[in-house]
């Protein structure tokens, strides 16, 4: 073999060499891409609750990311219910520490009792005429598992619990974690609850 044949030969197994190494780059990168966007087409569970898109109580589209980085209260909310005077103490800790980092995010829901009827104006009229809730309302939604079910809720139920009435409660760590679930009759002023959310509030 001459000197010149040996070089060429070098020079291609070189240049495979990086074409091999060039090729494991791409698919590096197209792998993970093209998982996540099978795991949007296949409505699979998003990772985090601040992934998900819904609408306001208005109607407007609404982007939980805005919430990333805080910590979240979810709560079903009705109108028409025994636990409806809940509202206030919503609201008490929205005042408390809606600056802190911290939100509560009422969703309504008319699965339990027909207990929120109204449209989606007479519930803001009733929410703020009643008990000056500032906190953000998100459009009526269906909690229970089933084909209506909101993906909201999908994904909190994910977790092991699904509110059983109105005004059950979730609390959401700053990553979009579900850390602390409480059933209806945890009122907003209940220690569990101040505790679950002071400690995801620790946390960064």
């Amino acid at each position: 073999m001459y000197w010149g044949d040996a070089l060429s030969t070098a020079r291609r197994a070189t240049l495979a060499g990086s074409a091999v190494a060039l090729v494991a780059v791409v698919v590096a990168i197209l792998v993970p891409v093209a998982a996540q966007q099978s795991r949007v087409e296949t409505g699979d569970t998003p990772v985090s609750f601040y992934d998900l898109k819904t609408a306001s109580l208005a109607g407007a589209p609404a982007d939980l990311g805005r919430y990333r980085g805080m910590v979240s209260l979810v709560v079903n909310v009705a109108s028409k219910c025994g636990y409806t005077p809940q509202y206030e103490g919503l609201e008490q800790l929205q005042r408390e520490m809606g600056g802190k980092g911290f939100n509560v995010l009422g969703f309504p829901s008319n699965d339990f009792g027909g207990q929120e009827p109204g449209t989606a104006q007479e519930i803001a009229d009733f929410c703020r005429l009643t008990y000056d809730v500032t906190f953000p309302m998100f459009a009526k939604v269906a909690t229970r598992a089933g084909a209506d079910q909101s993906p909201v809720y999908r994904f909190l139920g994910a977790s092991g619990d699904l509110p059983a009435w109105n005004f059950s409660k979730y609390v959401i760590d700053r990553h979009g974690a579900v850390v602390a679930f409480f059933p209806s009759d945890v009122t907003p002023e209940d220690p569990r609850l101040r505790t679950a959310i002071a400690q995801a509030m620790a946390v960064r």
